[in-house]
């Protein structure tokens, strides 16, 4: 597989400050929230999941100062079920975009909370890994590509139009997840 996050990148993310760093994983969360919204919608007890989900994607845009709450929205989220162990393993299409959207989401919330660079990384790590697979299992796709250059942007000095991009991207991923959900599960 290529490279995940570019040298390039994580250099800029080591050298920037806590606004880019901010920046970028907001960007990233953006890019990967509909695959757990979506993929877990129509679950039964996961209403107040899924309003969490949405509001820390929604905060982690403040890229002017970081989240007060980081650390106790980090905390929430690891009692999510998809950052549960489980002796199985994921194996479930669906449970496994949502574990990677889920995984973002942490990484994220605990670079806006310290500006730690290496915790971005992780979370565009994340985020490559899912469309890397996604590549794999969808001909032609060219996820990973376009992950690896909204990435790019998004340290950019030009990241105009960056959110309106990283919400077409996410539509983009959710409905390549769809096409490979078996037609039951669709309905």
């Amino acid at each position: 597989m290529e490279k995940l996050v570019e040298g390039a990148v994580a250099e800029a993310l080591r050298d920037g400050d806590d606004e880019a760093i901010y920046l970028y994983v907001a960007a990233c969360t953006e890019r990967m929230a509909p695959l757990f919204i979506g993929l877990r919608a129509n679950v039964s007890g996961r209403e107040s999941d899924l309003d969490f989900y949405a509001e820390s994607v929604r905060d982690l845009w403040h890229a002017d100062r970081p989240l007060a709450d980081a650390a106790e929205r980090v905390r929430l989220l690891e009692r999510f079920p998809e950052l549960q162990p489980d002796e199985e393993g994921i194996t479930d299409v669906a449970d496994t975009y949502a574990f990677f959207a889920v995984l973002s989401l942490r990484y994220a919330l605990l670079a806006h909370g310290s500006g730690n660079a290496d915790d971005a990384v992780s979370c565009g790590h994340a985020a490559l890994t899912a469309m890397g697979m996604l590549d794999q299992n969808v001909a032609g796709a060219g996820l990973l590509a376009e992950e690896q250059r909204l990435q790019s942007l998004s340290l950019s000095s030009d990241a105009a139009g960056l959110w309106d991009a990283s919400v077409t991207a996410g539509r983009e991923r959710f409905r390549a997840v769809l096409g490979r959900l078996p037609r039951w599960a669709c309905s």
